[in-house]
Protein backbone atom coordinates (compact mmCIF):
# COMPACT_ATOMS: atom_id res chain seq x y z
CA UNK A 1 0.00 0.00 0.00
CA UNK A 2 1.06 3.66 -1.05
CA UNK A 3 -0.20 6.39 1.47
CA UNK A 4 0.48 9.42 3.36
CA UNK A 5 0.35 8.80 7.46
CA UNK A 6 0.49 12.19 8.01
CA UNK A 7 -2.61 12.52 5.75
CA UNK A 8 -6.43 12.86 6.39
CA UNK A 9 -8.26 13.93 3.78
CA UNK A 10 -11.86 13.53 5.78
CA UNK A 11 -13.62 15.62 9.01
CA UNK A 12 -12.80 13.51 11.79
CA UNK A 13 -12.79 13.29 15.69
CA UNK A 14 -11.52 11.63 18.61
CA UNK A 15 -13.76 10.27 21.69
CA UNK A 16 -13.70 10.61 25.17
CA UNK A 17 -12.03 7.56 27.02
CA UNK A 18 -13.97 6.05 30.29
CA UNK A 19 -12.10 3.58 32.88
CA UNK A 20 -13.11 3.27 36.60
CA UNK A 21 -9.46 1.10 37.65
CA UNK A 22 -6.87 3.23 35.96
CA UNK A 23 -5.93 5.66 33.13
CA UNK A 24 -2.63 7.39 31.28
CA UNK A 25 -2.53 9.72 28.73
CA UNK A 26 0.17 10.27 26.56
CA UNK A 27 1.17 11.85 23.37
CA UNK A 28 2.49 8.44 21.99
CA UNK A 29 0.79 4.98 22.47
CA UNK A 30 3.25 2.52 23.49
CA UNK A 31 4.27 5.24 26.38
CA UNK A 32 1.00 5.10 27.24
CA UNK A 33 0.70 1.50 27.27
CA UNK A 34 4.09 1.09 29.65
CA UNK A 35 2.22 3.14 31.95
CA UNK A 36 -0.61 0.36 32.47
CA UNK A 37 1.45 -2.19 32.35
CA UNK A 38 2.59 -0.32 35.92
CA UNK A 39 -0.94 0.00 36.67
CA UNK A 40 -1.94 -3.82 36.07
CA UNK A 41 1.16 -5.13 38.16
CA UNK A 42 -0.31 -3.02 41.25
CA UNK A 43 1.33 0.04 40.94
CA UNK A 44 -0.11 3.65 41.29
CA UNK A 45 -0.14 6.54 39.38
CA UNK A 46 3.08 7.89 40.11
CA UNK A 47 4.69 4.44 39.15
CA UNK A 48 2.81 4.77 35.87
CA UNK A 49 4.10 8.12 35.46
CA UNK A 50 7.33 7.12 35.60
CA UNK A 51 6.96 4.31 33.12
CA UNK A 52 5.40 6.92 30.67
CA UNK A 53 7.93 9.84 31.01
CA UNK A 54 10.90 7.21 30.78
CA UNK A 55 9.78 5.58 28.02
CA UNK A 56 9.01 8.86 26.13
CA UNK A 57 12.54 9.71 25.81
CA UNK A 58 12.85 6.69 23.99
CA UNK A 59 9.77 6.95 21.71
CA UNK A 60 9.50 10.49 21.15
CA UNK A 61 12.94 11.42 21.38
CA UNK A 62 11.61 14.77 19.27
CA UNK A 63 10.57 16.63 22.30
CA UNK A 64 12.50 15.36 25.35
CA UNK A 65 15.44 12.78 26.26
CA UNK A 66 17.50 11.77 29.84
CA UNK A 67 19.13 14.95 29.47
CA UNK A 68 15.45 16.56 29.95
CA UNK A 69 14.17 18.61 32.68
CA UNK A 70 10.97 17.69 34.46
CA UNK A 71 8.17 18.99 36.73
CA UNK A 72 5.14 17.23 38.11
CA UNK A 73 1.98 17.81 40.19
CA UNK A 74 0.61 15.32 42.10
CA UNK A 75 -2.69 14.29 43.70
CA UNK A 76 -2.54 11.82 46.44
CA UNK A 77 -4.27 10.97 49.94
CA UNK A 78 -6.48 14.41 48.83
CA UNK A 79 -3.06 16.55 49.25
CA UNK A 80 -1.75 18.19 46.51
CA UNK A 81 2.21 17.96 45.83
CA UNK A 82 4.30 19.83 43.45
CA UNK A 83 7.61 19.05 42.41
CA UNK A 84 10.27 21.40 39.97
CA UNK A 85 12.76 19.38 38.59
CA UNK A 86 14.67 22.05 36.53
CA UNK A 87 18.04 22.22 36.48
CA UNK A 88 20.35 25.51 37.40
CA UNK A 89 23.07 26.73 35.12
CA UNK A 90 26.38 25.44 35.64
CA UNK A 91 28.83 27.12 38.51
CA UNK A 92 31.24 27.82 35.82
CA UNK A 93 29.00 29.67 33.45
CA UNK A 94 28.62 33.91 33.74
CA UNK A 95 27.41 36.61 31.20
CA UNK A 96 30.83 37.52 31.48
CA UNK A 97 32.42 34.85 30.64
CA UNK A 98 29.53 34.44 26.90
CA UNK A 99 29.96 37.74 26.13
CA UNK A 100 34.00 37.49 26.06
CA UNK A 101 33.30 35.05 23.38
CA UNK A 102 31.42 37.14 21.56
CA UNK A 103 28.26 35.85 22.33
CA UNK A 104 25.14 38.40 22.51
CA UNK A 105 22.67 36.02 23.55
CA UNK A 106 23.01 32.66 24.71
CA UNK A 107 23.23 30.46 22.01
CA UNK A 108 20.35 27.88 20.62
CA UNK A 109 22.67 24.63 19.83
CA UNK A 110 25.79 23.17 21.39
CA UNK A 111 27.48 23.19 24.23
CA UNK A 112 26.67 26.34 25.55
CA UNK A 113 23.41 26.45 26.51
CA UNK A 114 23.20 23.13 28.47
CA UNK A 115 21.92 23.50 32.08
CA UNK A 116 22.09 20.27 34.80
CA UNK A 117 19.30 17.70 33.66
CA UNK A 118 16.72 17.55 36.36
CA UNK A 119 14.49 14.38 34.81
CA UNK A 120 16.23 11.64 36.07
CA UNK A 121 16.47 12.91 39.72
CA UNK A 122 12.50 13.41 39.20
CA UNK A 123 11.39 10.35 38.23
CA UNK A 124 13.69 8.81 41.48
CA UNK A 125 12.56 11.62 43.48
CA UNK A 126 8.75 10.74 42.95
CA UNK A 127 9.64 6.63 43.09
CA UNK A 128 11.18 7.35 46.58
CA UNK A 129 8.13 9.41 47.80
CA UNK A 130 5.28 7.93 46.49
CA UNK A 131 5.77 5.00 44.17
CA UNK A 132 5.08 1.37 45.12
CA UNK A 133 6.97 -0.76 42.94
CA UNK A 134 10.59 -1.03 42.34
CA UNK A 135 12.63 1.89 40.36
CA UNK A 136 14.28 -0.96 38.18
CA UNK A 137 10.59 -2.18 37.35
CA UNK A 138 9.65 1.22 36.07
CA UNK A 139 12.40 1.75 34.03
CA UNK A 140 11.99 -1.54 31.95
CA UNK A 141 9.66 -0.76 29.15
CA UNK A 142 11.34 1.93 28.39
CA UNK A 143 14.76 0.05 28.08
CA UNK A 144 13.15 -2.81 26.35
CA UNK A 145 11.91 -0.37 23.86
CA UNK A 146 15.52 1.10 23.41
CA UNK A 147 17.33 -2.55 23.06
CA UNK A 148 14.70 -3.99 21.12
CA UNK A 149 13.26 -0.97 18.85
CA UNK A 150 9.86 0.35 18.03
CA UNK A 151 7.97 1.46 14.86
CA UNK A 152 8.24 5.55 14.69
CA UNK A 153 4.85 6.88 15.04
CA UNK A 154 4.00 9.30 12.21
CA UNK A 155 4.25 12.68 13.72
CA UNK A 156 7.13 11.81 16.00
CA UNK A 157 8.69 10.98 12.48
CA UNK A 158 7.81 14.05 11.23
CA UNK A 159 8.94 15.98 13.53
CA UNK A 160 12.44 14.13 13.39
CA UNK A 161 12.91 14.78 9.51
CA UNK A 162 12.63 18.80 10.44
CA UNK A 163 14.97 18.24 13.55
CA UNK A 164 17.45 16.82 11.54
CA UNK A 165 17.21 19.81 8.67
CA UNK A 166 17.80 22.02 11.63
CA UNK A 167 21.28 20.73 13.03
CA UNK A 168 21.98 19.90 9.50
CA UNK A 169 22.20 24.08 9.01
CA UNK A 170 23.97 24.22 12.79
CA UNK A 171 26.86 21.86 11.82
CA UNK A 172 28.79 22.29 14.92
CA UNK A 173 31.47 19.52 16.07
CA UNK A 174 29.67 18.50 19.36
CA UNK A 175 26.65 17.56 17.16
CA UNK A 176 28.44 14.87 15.24
CA UNK A 177 26.87 12.20 17.76
CA UNK A 178 23.37 13.23 17.15
CA UNK A 179 23.39 12.86 13.37
CA UNK A 180 25.04 9.39 14.32
CA UNK A 181 22.46 7.91 16.80
CA UNK A 182 19.69 9.80 15.22
CA UNK A 183 20.42 9.59 11.75
CA UNK A 184 21.97 6.87 10.68
CA UNK A 185 23.31 6.66 6.86
CA UNK A 186 22.21 10.05 6.89
CA UNK A 187 18.38 9.80 7.41
CA UNK A 188 15.97 9.86 10.21
CA UNK A 189 13.20 7.33 10.39
CA UNK A 190 10.02 7.51 8.22
CA UNK A 191 6.70 6.62 9.86
CA UNK A 192 6.32 3.00 10.55
CA UNK A 193 10.13 2.45 10.40
CA UNK A 194 11.61 0.52 13.54
CA UNK A 195 14.43 2.15 15.52
CA UNK A 196 16.17 0.99 18.05
CA UNK A 197 19.12 2.88 20.47
CA UNK A 198 21.28 0.40 22.60
CA UNK A 199 23.32 2.95 24.01
CA UNK A 200 19.91 4.72 25.30
CA UNK A 201 18.92 1.36 27.06
CA UNK A 202 22.15 1.35 28.64
CA UNK A 203 21.98 4.27 29.87
CA UNK A 204 18.76 3.47 31.05
CA UNK A 205 19.93 0.36 32.89
CA UNK A 206 22.46 1.98 34.94
CA UNK A 207 19.79 4.38 36.12
CA UNK A 208 17.48 2.03 36.82
CA UNK A 209 20.36 0.35 38.69
CA UNK A 210 21.46 2.77 40.85
CA UNK A 211 18.21 4.99 41.25
CA UNK A 212 19.74 7.83 38.52
CA UNK A 213 23.02 8.11 41.09
CA UNK A 214 24.86 7.11 38.01
CA UNK A 215 23.59 9.86 36.03
CA UNK A 216 24.11 12.66 38.87
CA UNK A 217 27.21 10.68 40.69
CA UNK A 218 28.65 8.10 38.80
CA UNK A 219 30.38 7.03 35.60
CA UNK A 220 27.59 8.90 33.39
CA UNK A 221 28.29 12.04 35.11
CA UNK A 222 32.36 11.52 33.72
CA UNK A 223 30.84 11.12 30.23
CA UNK A 224 28.87 14.15 30.39
CA UNK A 225 31.58 16.55 32.24
CA UNK A 226 34.66 14.87 29.66
CA UNK A 227 32.70 15.70 26.61
CA UNK A 228 30.83 18.87 27.62
CA UNK A 229 34.00 20.58 28.65
CA UNK A 230 36.07 19.00 25.52
CA UNK A 231 33.87 21.12 23.27
CA UNK A 232 34.10 24.10 25.44
CA UNK A 233 31.21 23.88 27.67
CA UNK A 234 30.83 24.73 31.17
CA UNK A 235 28.45 21.37 32.82
CA UNK A 236 30.61 19.30 35.12
CA UNK A 237 30.22 16.70 37.32
CA UNK A 238 30.29 18.71 40.24
CA UNK A 239 27.15 20.55 38.60
CA UNK A 240 25.42 17.47 38.51
CA UNK A 241 26.42 16.45 41.74
CA UNK A 242 24.82 19.48 43.67
CA UNK A 243 21.62 18.83 42.06
CA UNK A 244 18.21 17.69 44.20
CA UNK A 245 14.57 18.52 42.78
CA UNK A 246 12.61 20.82 45.09
CA UNK A 247 9.41 19.96 46.06
CA UNK A 248 7.06 23.49 46.09
CA UNK A 249 3.88 24.10 46.93
CA UNK A 250 1.56 24.46 43.87
CA UNK A 251 -0.33 27.73 43.14
CA UNK A 252 -3.34 28.70 42.33
CA UNK A 253 -6.36 30.72 41.44
CA UNK A 254 -10.31 30.20 41.31
CA UNK A 255 -11.98 30.82 37.94
CA UNK A 256 -15.75 29.38 37.35
CA UNK A 257 -16.12 27.52 40.68
CA UNK A 258 -12.87 25.50 40.46
CA UNK A 259 -9.32 25.65 41.46
CA UNK A 260 -6.97 25.83 38.58
CA UNK A 261 -3.17 24.66 39.81
CA UNK A 262 0.02 25.47 38.30
CA UNK A 263 3.48 25.08 39.91
CA UNK A 264 5.14 28.38 40.88
CA UNK A 265 8.44 30.35 39.27
CA UNK A 266 10.67 29.67 37.90
CA UNK A 267 8.15 28.05 35.57
CA UNK A 268 5.76 29.70 33.35
CA UNK A 269 2.55 28.37 35.16
CA UNK A 270 1.88 31.85 36.87
CA UNK A 271 0.90 33.51 33.44
CA UNK A 272 -2.41 31.24 32.95
CA UNK A 273 -3.41 32.35 36.51
CA UNK A 274 -2.60 35.81 35.88
CA UNK A 275 -4.35 35.53 32.65
CA UNK A 276 -7.18 33.06 34.30
CA UNK A 277 -7.94 36.68 36.88
CA UNK A 278 -7.81 38.91 34.52
CA UNK A 279 -10.42 37.06 32.38
CA UNK A 280 -12.52 36.12 35.78
CA UNK A 281 -15.79 38.93 35.51
CA UNK A 282 -16.00 38.75 31.89
CA UNK A 283 -18.76 36.72 31.11
CA UNK A 284 -17.12 34.74 28.25
CA UNK A 285 -20.52 32.34 27.41
CA UNK A 286 -22.99 34.78 26.99
CA UNK A 287 -20.07 36.90 24.07
CA UNK A 288 -20.21 36.40 20.44
CA UNK A 289 -17.08 34.68 19.62
CA UNK A 290 -15.06 37.65 18.18
CA UNK A 291 -15.42 39.61 21.37
CA UNK A 292 -14.94 36.03 23.43
CA UNK A 293 -11.51 35.36 21.63
CA UNK A 294 -10.27 38.94 21.52
CA UNK A 295 -10.87 38.92 25.37
CA UNK A 296 -8.74 35.75 25.84
CA UNK A 297 -5.97 37.17 23.10
CA UNK A 298 -5.64 40.38 24.97
CA UNK A 299 -5.52 39.16 28.59
CA UNK A 300 -2.88 36.53 27.46
CA UNK A 301 -0.77 39.11 26.28
CA UNK A 302 -1.03 40.90 29.38
CA UNK A 303 -0.04 37.98 31.61
CA UNK A 304 2.79 37.08 29.12
CA UNK A 305 4.02 40.20 28.97
CA UNK A 306 4.58 39.97 32.70
CA UNK A 307 5.84 37.10 32.86
CA UNK A 308 8.23 37.26 30.15
CA UNK A 309 9.46 40.38 32.11
CA UNK A 310 9.94 39.04 36.19
CA UNK A 311 9.74 35.62 35.78
CA UNK A 312 12.76 33.63 36.84
CA UNK A 313 14.35 31.36 39.40
CA UNK A 314 11.96 32.72 42.72
CA UNK A 315 15.65 33.57 44.45
CA UNK A 316 16.02 36.17 41.85
CA UNK A 317 12.65 37.27 41.74
CA UNK A 318 11.79 41.29 42.06
CA UNK A 319 8.43 41.13 42.08
CA UNK A 320 6.11 38.80 44.78
CA UNK A 321 4.06 35.65 43.26
CA UNK A 322 1.54 36.96 45.33
CA UNK A 323 1.76 40.20 43.67
CA UNK A 324 0.87 39.36 40.46
CA UNK A 325 -1.92 37.24 41.50
CA UNK A 326 -3.27 39.27 43.56
CA UNK A 327 -6.81 41.20 42.48
CA UNK A 328 -5.60 44.93 42.65
CA UNK A 329 -3.05 43.72 40.05
CA UNK A 330 -5.75 42.16 38.01
CA UNK A 331 -8.33 45.19 38.43
CA UNK A 332 -4.92 47.58 37.16
CA UNK A 333 -4.48 44.80 33.61
CA UNK A 334 -7.66 44.41 33.19
CA UNK A 335 -8.66 47.97 32.79
CA UNK A 336 -6.19 47.83 29.87
CA UNK A 337 -8.17 45.85 27.22
CA UNK A 338 -9.83 47.82 24.99
CA UNK A 339 -12.17 47.01 21.97
CA UNK A 340 -9.01 47.53 19.61
CA UNK A 341 -5.89 44.59 19.66
CA UNK A 342 -2.77 46.64 22.08
CA UNK A 343 0.99 46.62 21.87
CA UNK A 344 2.70 44.52 24.48
CA UNK A 345 5.75 43.42 22.99
CA UNK A 346 8.22 40.76 24.77
CA UNK A 347 9.87 40.10 21.21
CA UNK A 348 9.26 37.03 19.09
CA UNK A 349 7.72 33.46 21.13
CA UNK A 350 9.93 30.63 20.10
CA UNK A 351 8.66 27.40 19.66
CA UNK A 352 9.28 24.35 21.83
CA UNK A 353 9.67 20.92 22.07
CA UNK A 354 8.24 18.58 25.40
CA UNK A 355 5.95 15.62 26.02
CA UNK A 356 3.29 15.74 28.39
CA UNK A 357 1.83 12.64 30.19
CA UNK A 358 -1.40 11.96 32.96
CA UNK A 359 -2.18 9.29 35.01
CA UNK A 360 -4.67 8.22 37.33
CA UNK A 361 -5.49 5.26 39.37
CA UNK A 362 -8.48 3.54 41.16
CA UNK A 363 -7.24 4.58 44.67
CA UNK A 364 -7.97 8.15 44.51
CA UNK A 365 -4.18 9.45 42.97
CA UNK A 366 -3.38 11.45 39.84
CA UNK A 367 -0.39 13.03 38.35
CA UNK A 368 0.03 15.82 36.31
CA UNK A 369 4.10 15.21 34.31
CA UNK A 370 5.82 17.45 32.06
CA UNK A 371 9.35 16.84 30.59
CA UNK A 372 11.18 18.42 27.70
CA UNK A 373 14.66 19.00 26.04
CA UNK A 374 13.73 23.02 25.38
CA UNK A 375 13.90 23.22 21.31
CA UNK A 376 12.77 19.84 19.98
CA UNK A 377 15.74 17.25 20.47
CA UNK A 378 17.10 19.90 22.63
CA UNK A 379 20.81 21.36 22.34
CA UNK A 380 21.49 18.93 19.47
CA UNK A 381 24.40 17.48 21.88
CA UNK A 382 24.33 13.91 22.72
CA UNK A 383 26.70 12.24 25.07
CA UNK A 384 28.92 9.44 22.81
CA UNK A 385 28.36 6.03 24.03
CA UNK A 386 24.99 6.51 26.04
CA UNK A 387 22.24 8.23 24.14
CA UNK A 388 21.13 11.03 26.37
CA UNK A 389 20.46 13.89 24.53
CA UNK A 390 20.76 17.14 26.31
CA UNK A 391 18.75 19.94 26.83
CA UNK A 392 19.26 23.48 25.97
CA UNK A 393 17.32 25.18 28.38
CA UNK A 394 19.78 27.95 28.91
CA UNK A 395 18.80 29.19 25.91
CA UNK A 396 16.19 31.45 28.19
CA UNK A 397 18.33 33.20 29.71
CA UNK A 398 19.24 36.70 29.22
CA UNK A 399 22.57 38.44 28.49
CA UNK A 400 21.16 41.72 29.36
CA UNK A 401 22.30 42.77 33.11
CA UNK A 402 18.90 44.38 34.28
CA UNK A 403 16.79 41.93 33.09
CA UNK A 404 14.97 39.40 35.88
CA UNK A 405 16.04 36.69 33.64
CA UNK A 406 19.82 37.59 33.44
CA UNK A 407 22.53 34.63 33.25
CA UNK A 408 23.69 33.68 36.83
CA UNK A 409 26.02 30.69 37.61
CA UNK A 410 23.50 27.98 39.44
CA UNK A 411 20.88 30.27 38.39
CA UNK A 412 17.33 28.38 37.21
CA UNK A 413 15.95 29.85 34.05
CA UNK A 414 12.62 31.04 33.25
CA UNK A 415 10.89 27.48 32.27
CA UNK A 416 8.37 27.02 29.87
CA UNK A 417 7.18 23.39 30.74
CA UNK A 418 3.67 23.60 32.99
CA UNK A 419 1.96 20.41 34.18
CA UNK A 420 -1.88 21.80 35.38
CA UNK A 421 -4.31 20.19 37.52
CA UNK A 422 -8.01 20.63 38.95
CA UNK A 423 -10.10 20.47 41.95
CA UNK A 424 -13.53 21.54 42.97
CA UNK A 425 -13.96 21.60 46.80
CA UNK A 426 -10.75 20.10 47.45
CA UNK A 427 -11.64 16.87 45.67
CA UNK A 428 -9.68 16.51 42.61
CA UNK A 429 -10.91 17.06 38.95
CA UNK A 430 -8.02 15.84 37.17
CA UNK A 431 -4.66 16.70 35.22
CA UNK A 432 -4.34 18.65 32.28
CA UNK A 433 -0.94 19.71 30.44
CA UNK A 434 -0.07 21.00 26.83
CA UNK A 435 2.92 21.22 25.34
CA UNK A 436 4.47 24.17 23.34
CA UNK A 437 6.86 26.32 24.59
CA UNK A 438 5.73 29.92 25.10
CA UNK A 439 2.15 28.57 23.64
CA UNK A 440 1.64 25.99 26.67
CA UNK A 441 -0.14 28.93 28.88
CA UNK A 442 -1.91 30.20 26.12
CA UNK A 443 -3.26 26.70 24.74
CA UNK A 444 -3.79 25.97 28.86
CA UNK A 445 -6.31 29.37 29.27
CA UNK A 446 -7.73 28.41 25.77
CA UNK A 447 -8.41 24.97 27.00
CA UNK A 448 -10.24 25.68 30.67
CA UNK A 449 -11.92 28.75 28.56
CA UNK A 450 -13.44 25.82 26.26
CA UNK A 451 -14.04 23.88 29.15
CA UNK A 452 -15.39 25.42 31.93
CA UNK A 453 -17.29 29.01 29.85
CA UNK A 454 -18.29 26.92 26.90
CA UNK A 455 -18.99 23.51 28.29
CA UNK A 456 -16.89 21.48 25.99
CA UNK A 457 -16.20 18.07 26.84
CA UNK A 458 -12.30 17.75 28.01
CA UNK A 459 -11.66 15.96 24.13
CA UNK A 460 -13.85 18.90 22.53
CA UNK A 461 -11.49 21.26 24.73
CA UNK A 462 -8.81 19.99 23.19
CA UNK A 463 -9.77 19.63 19.40
CA UNK A 464 -10.90 23.14 19.26
CA UNK A 465 -9.01 25.62 16.93
CA UNK A 466 -5.81 27.19 18.65
CA UNK A 467 -4.49 30.53 18.00
CA UNK A 468 -1.32 31.86 19.27
CA UNK A 469 0.23 35.26 20.34
CA UNK A 470 3.46 35.61 18.62
CA UNK A 471 4.15 39.51 19.02
CA UNK A 472 2.68 42.94 19.28
CA UNK A 473 -0.67 42.42 17.40
CA UNK A 474 0.46 39.09 15.63
CA UNK A 475 -1.45 36.35 15.47
CA UNK A 476 -0.81 33.07 14.08
CA UNK A 477 -4.20 30.25 13.86
CA UNK A 478 -4.64 27.12 12.83
CA UNK A 479 -5.86 26.15 9.16
CA UNK A 480 -9.03 25.27 9.93
CA UNK A 481 -10.21 28.42 11.81
CA UNK A 482 -13.29 29.69 11.06
CA UNK A 483 -13.12 32.50 8.28
CA UNK A 484 -16.02 34.57 9.48
CA UNK A 485 -14.25 34.82 13.29
CA UNK A 486 -10.92 36.12 11.69
CA UNK A 487 -11.99 38.23 9.39
CA UNK A 488 -13.82 39.90 12.75
CA UNK A 489 -10.49 39.80 15.13
CA UNK A 490 -9.33 41.46 11.89
CA UNK A 491 -11.51 44.61 12.09
CA UNK A 492 -10.32 44.91 15.68
CA UNK A 493 -6.91 45.06 14.64
CA UNK A 494 -5.61 41.46 15.18
CA UNK A 495 -2.88 40.77 12.34
CA UNK A 496 -3.85 37.24 11.37
CA UNK A 497 -1.52 34.22 9.99
CA UNK A 498 -3.09 31.66 8.62
CA UNK A 499 -1.01 28.55 9.03
CA UNK A 500 -0.59 25.49 6.92
CA UNK A 501 -1.64 21.99 8.14
CA UNK A 502 1.37 20.63 9.08
CA UNK A 503 1.86 23.62 11.23
CA UNK A 504 3.40 21.70 14.73
CA UNK A 505 3.75 24.68 16.88
CA UNK A 506 0.12 24.92 18.31
CA UNK A 507 0.51 22.16 21.43
CA UNK A 508 -0.55 18.82 22.13
CA UNK A 509 -1.79 18.46 25.15
CA UNK A 510 -3.62 15.09 27.31
CA UNK A 511 -5.80 15.68 30.10
CA UNK A 512 -7.64 12.80 32.50
CA UNK A 513 -10.99 13.75 34.80
CA UNK A 514 -12.60 11.65 37.80
CA UNK A 515 -16.27 12.56 37.42
CA UNK A 516 -18.59 12.45 40.63
CA UNK A 517 -19.09 8.84 40.11
CA UNK A 518 -15.78 7.91 40.47
CA UNK A 519 -15.31 7.33 36.47
CA UNK A 520 -12.38 8.17 34.81
CA UNK A 521 -12.61 10.05 31.04
CA UNK A 522 -9.24 10.72 29.24
CA UNK A 523 -8.89 13.45 26.16
CA UNK A 524 -5.85 13.09 24.18
CA UNK A 525 -5.00 15.36 20.82
CA UNK A 526 -5.62 14.95 17.44
CA UNK A 527 -2.55 16.95 16.92
CA UNK A 528 0.00 14.06 17.69
CA UNK A 529 -0.42 10.06 18.00
CA UNK A 530 -1.67 9.94 21.50
CA UNK A 531 -2.65 7.05 22.71
CA UNK A 532 -4.38 6.17 26.29
CA UNK A 533 -4.24 3.19 28.25
CA UNK A 534 -7.31 2.05 30.38
CA UNK A 535 -8.84 -0.07 32.81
Amino acid sequence: MNFDPLSYPYTSQRRLVYGRKGMVASSQPLAAQAGLEMLRRGGNAIDAAIATAACLTVVEPTGNGIGSDAFAIVYKDKKIYGLNSSGPAPFGISREALQERGCHKVPKFGVLPVTVPGAPAAWAALSKRFGRLSFAELLAPAIFYAQDGYPVSPVISHLWKQAMAVYQKENLPEMAEWFHIFAPGGKTPAAGELWRSPDHAKTLQLIAETEARAFYEGELAEKIEAFVTAHGGYLTKKDLCSFAPAWVDPVRTEYRGFDIWELPPNGQGLVVLMALNILRPFSLADKPAPERLHLQIEAIKLALTDGLAHITDPRSMKVPVDWLLSESYARKRRQEIGAKAALPAPGNLPAGGTVYLAAADGEGNMVSFIQSNFAGFGSGVVIPGTGISLQNRGNSFSLDEGASNVLRPGKRTYHTIIPGFITQNNEAVGPFGIMGGYVQPQAHVQFLTNLLDMHDNPQAALDAPRWQWIMEKKIKVEHHFPTALLAALQKKGHEIEICSPDDTTFGRGQAIFRDAHGVLLGATEPRTDGGIGVL
